[in-house]
């Protein structure tokens, strides 16, 4: 084989290779679309959840919405989880939600722990624990970590942890 013939042949399996690994990381999350994450700018996050639902973020626009990093193996994330029931118990009605990103790893345990604990809400799960592709497309680094939406979709709160369901009030307020 000649050298130009050598490089063709190396140059195609780069390619191949290449478009391989964006095929197979294409499949891996094909429905994970994030933006950028900054304060008073919407929030872009659409995935498909445990259960099997689309969540949007956008679509959620009228309604406050925590996003909620967070882990049934977390010690402060389990301590938290009284505080953001009951805040979701009475503000719910009123135009709150929740979305839920797991850093778990075990599947299985996650759903007996939302069914356990009586958690509707949707729920991102990727099983990879602190590379959970949300988490670090968002740099989080610790959990519980708590996020607050406004009505018109904008990052308002990135550490809406503690006194939760005032801050909830007073975006609804708006």
């Amino acid at each position: 084989m000649n050298s130009k013939t050598l490089c063709t042949v190396a140059i195609a399996s780069i390619v191949s290779l290449c478009l391989i690994n964006r095929t197979a990381l294409a499949a891996s999350s094909p429905s994970l679309e994030l933006g950028p994450a900054k304060a008073g700018q919407p929030l872009v996050m659409k995935f498909k959840s445990l259960d099997g639902r689309d969540v949007d973020v956008n679509k959620l626009q009228g309604k406050v919405v925590l996003i909620d990093f967070w882990a049934t193996w977390c010690g402060p994330c389990r301590a938290e989880l009284p505080n953001v029931k009951a805040a979701y118990e009475k503000l719910h009605p009123k135009g709150f939600e929740i979305v839920g990103v797991s850093f778990d790893k075990s599947k299985d345990s996650l759903q007996k722990f939302i069914e356990k604990e009586k958690m509707p809400w949707p729920q991102y799960f990727d099983g990879l624990f602190w590379d959970n592709k949300i988490g670090k497309k968002y740099g989080i680094e610790g959990i519980p970590t708590m996020w607050l939406v406004d009505k018109k979709g904008n990052l308002r709160n990135m550490e809406a942890r503690g006194d939760l369901a005032a801050k909830v009030e007073k975006l609804l307020a708006e």
